[in-house]
């Protein structure tokens, strides 16, 4: 009896190590997987001025195929990036990106925003809308649309460094740059909004910002200019973020500030560093507060240093950050452009040294995610990066995490799920009732079933198998993820002849996940 005991026992004990063994291997399933797509000097795309429409239109296409192959579920685009528009506006001038003349549209005309939000979507993408607030011109040789804004409202601008931007401090500008962004979130269906690290301008040498007059007229009872300026900041922020709840609140607000919030040296709440332009005392953005009272939904700090950095070590931020996310979706950004090419220091040519820092961040509490700057710079696989991506960290698919603050309906699974083999490989055609943003469609082998332990397995009453929880937390066996306007999917990946099992679920606009489809098996013929 005691030898019956101990076997019984330790067939449990090599189980479990087993499971978690397994567990500790298996993919993430939730995780924020982001480029940023800067437009502003034609940094991403397009890849020059004045190109026609269709090779736009091919190049971002061939964008988004590219980091789809890379594994990522969002794409962060600079739709504004000096007061003017990549989308049709009443309010700014088209940007000198596009045609190469400001307040010129392309020829042939076409929005595209809204083409790059319905090809991002066709790919399973979030699409996040990327505003710069303040900038009005991007250097001293812009060449201005006679309707801009600078030109209507010359006393909403101050000059600083060659540029011209909006002052912060004038009540109407806040006004006014809530309005354009409401413009884009009331008529385009994105699934965020997204601000940059530009509030007030990174101070260069010794110039001050010319406020003195509208600190003046506007300081009413502070007697700080700094806590003004914040202030100032603050105002924008939450109106952005009240403004979007009210109209919809399921699009998601978020910042990618600088990446050090306030040196230990500038108060005790501050981190371990010694950086040159913190956000709240040189840009006078208070992104740790915005996060505390809920005002964004989450933060990308820009942390385009590396590990071991002497002034602003890249693990020691992590570590910041993380202790102050205040339950908002904390994300990390990172400094592909630096890899194989920063002349200061050696780290960043070492191949170790981005792995290095995606393993940090993903095994550091709170974080729930990546965004890379920029899409260029991964594209060109400095270090084998998108190898690595492809092979490893993003090989197989993820869903952006949950925001378990925004409500949510729940969904029913889809139902009457059918399949049959096609000459192009499997067609899948589902039925569902309800306001689906995306759908998951998950294969499983045959063989499959039987790895899952007959304690874990439910099985329906005409003795179809039902995958468990577990064999749907593993990414590995998603093969798409389709738009919610598309109930027909045909699996084109390659393969053997055997019995495969399909299930599909539902996904809302916060990508919460409904139970499964009944089961549908097809034996596939090659």
């Amino acid at each position: 009896m005691r030898k019956f005991l101990l076997k019984y026992f330790l067939l449990i004990f090599v189980g479990a190590s087993a499971t978690l063994a397994q567990a500790q291997q298996q993919p993430l399933k939730r995780e924020f997987r982001a480029v940023w797509i800067a437009t502003v000097a034609n940094i991403d795309w397009p890849g020059q001025k004045g190109l026609s429409p269709a090779v736009q239109q091919q190049e971002f296409k061939y964008i988004l195929d590219e980091h789809q192959k890379n594994g990522m579920n969002a794409v962060i685009v600079q739709v504004r990036p000096a007061a003017d528009a990549l989308y049709r506006s009443n309010l700014e001038p088209w940007s000198e990106f596009l045609s190469g003349k400001q307040g010129v549209a392309t020829n042939p005309p076409y929005d595209p925003l809204q083409f790059m939000l319905d090809e991002a979507h066709k790919r399973g993408m979030e699409f996040h809308a990327w505003f710069n607030p303040y900038r009005a011109t991007f250097d001293a040789k812009a060449q201005l649309a006679p309707d801009h804004i600078t030109k209507r409202k010359p006393d909403w601008f101050v000059q600083y460094d060659g540029k011209l931007l909006f002052n912060p401090g004038i009540p109407e500008v806040r006004q006014y740059i809530t309005s354009v962004v409401m413009d884009v979130v009331n008529r385009y269906d994105i699934d965020g909004v997204h601000f940059d690290d530009y509030f007030y301008p990174y101070p260069v040498g010794k110039l001050k910002f010319p406020d003195d007059n509208t600190y003046a007229a506007y300081k009413g009872l502070f007697t700080n200019k700094d806590d003004w300026r914040r202030y100032n900041v603050d105002e924008l922020i939450a109106a952005v973020s009240d403004s979007i709840s009210a109209v919809k609140p399921w699009v998601k607000f978020g910042i990618s500030p600088s990446g050090v919030w306030k040196n230990l040296a500038d108060g005790p709440d501050g981190s371990d560093t010694r950086a040159g332009a913190p956000s709240y005392t040189a840009l006078y953005a208070d992104t740790r507060k915005w996060m505390q009272l809920g005002w964004i939904d989450y933060l990308v700090p820009q942390l385009y240093w590396h590990i071991g950095n002497p002034a602003a070590d890249f693990k020691t931020l992590v570590e910041w950050w993380s202790q102050n996310s205040f339950q908002r979706h904390l994300y990390i950004g990172l400094g592909a452009y630096k890899i194989a090419s920063d002349p200061t220091y050696s780290d960043w040519h070492d191949p170790n040294q981005m792995p290095r820092q995606l393993q940090l961040t993903r095994h550091t509490p709170n974080i729930t995610g990546s965004v890379f700057f920029s899409s260029k710079s991964v594209m060109s696989n400095p270090n084998n990066l998108q190898d690595s991506l492809r092979t490893s960290y993003y090989r197989y698919p993820a869903l952006p995490p949950v925001m378990e603050w925004k409500k949510s309906e729940e969904l029913e699974p889809p139902f009457s799920l059918k399949a049959r083999q096609t000459d192009n490989g499997v067609r899948l055609h589902w039925q569902h009732d309800q306001d689906v943003r995306y759908y998951l469609i998950y294969r499983f082998e045959k063989a499959d079933m039987w790895e899952t332990p007959i304690w874990k397995r439910a099985f329906w009453e005409d003795r179809k198998w039902q995958p468990s929880i577990n064999d749907l937390n593993n990414p590995a066996s998603i093969v798409a993820k389709v738009f919610g306007t598309n109930t027909v999917f045909i699996d084109e990946t390659p393969l053997e002849s055997g019995r495969y099992v399909y299930v599909v679920t539902a996904l809302d606009r916060q990508q919460n996940e409904s139970e499964p489809s009944l089961p549908v098996t097809v034996k596939y013929k090659w």
